[in-house]
């Protein structure tokens, strides 16, 4: 399975008012590993960034010779095809990402290049009812460490969000460990609650059986020559 943790930074909360994007950012996931593969750019807003440069930290200098979102969508767009995307409030970022195509005159959506959109804050939600779950909040929640947020940014959200789905969904990472016959023997917690991990069954042989078996026999006869 091929994710994409997805995430943006804007000029303002309103689309509305005219904010636009002014950073896209994605990871990839394969079969839960994230991967190397990535897709970030910053754009030219085409207006001013104003009191969101104090949450982002990208001024109008350093933004005024990026590229415009519509030179950079069909890269965007090839990058996310086919995939699931992870969004933390799904319904904000594809909103801005939608509204950015429609203003270069592409007719065409988001959802219309992939296979799904989980929103992980409505995930979230389900999984801690009644509680805050912000990235921030999850972040602490699920003691992911590591990362500088002094601004927030939309390729270490994204890395962050990563670290927090797989934790939220099933535990550890995929460690990689294979059996002598190429099978894959990682322990992942698993969705049924009657069951929290699937764990590998080991059969021992009856000549084990027996030696173990004499062992612990042998363990009393020592304890009672003792007393």
């Amino acid at each position: 399975m091929r994710q994409i943790v997805l995430d943006t930074e804007t000029t303002g909360l309103d689309i509305a008012n005219d904010h636009r994007i002014i950073e896209i950012a994605c990871v990839e996931i394969i079969n839960r590993k994230l991967t190397n593969n990535t897709y970030q750019t910053y754009l030219n807003p085409e207006r001013q960034v104003g009191s969101s440069f104090k949450i982002h930290g990208l001024s109008d200098d350093f933004l005024s010779d990026k590229p415009a979102f519509k030179t950079i969508y069909q890269e965007f767009l090839d990058f996310i095809k086919d995939s699931e995307l992870l969004i933390h409030n799904a319904e904000f970022d594809i909103g801005f990402l939608n509204k950015e195509l429609e203003r270069a005159d592409v007719d065409t959506k988001v959802e219309n290049h992939v296979n799904n959109i989980v929103d992980t804050l409505s995930l979230a939600r389900e999984k801690h009812p009644g509680q805050r779950n912000s990235l921030e909040v999850l972040t602490d929640r699920y003691q992911i460490t590591g990362y500088d947020r002094s601004y927030h940014g939309a390729l270490i959200d994204s890395e962050i969000l990563a670290d927090v789905y797989l934790a939220m969904t099933g535990g550890q990472r995929d460690l990689g460990f294979v059996d002598n016959t190429g099978r894959d023997i990682n322990t992942k917690i698993s969705s049924n609650p009657k069951n929290k991990f699937n764990l590998i069954q080991v059969k021992i042989s009856e000549d084990e059986t027996r030696s173990h078996e004499n062992y612990l026999k042998s363990l009393k006869e020592i304890d009672h020559g003792s007393n």
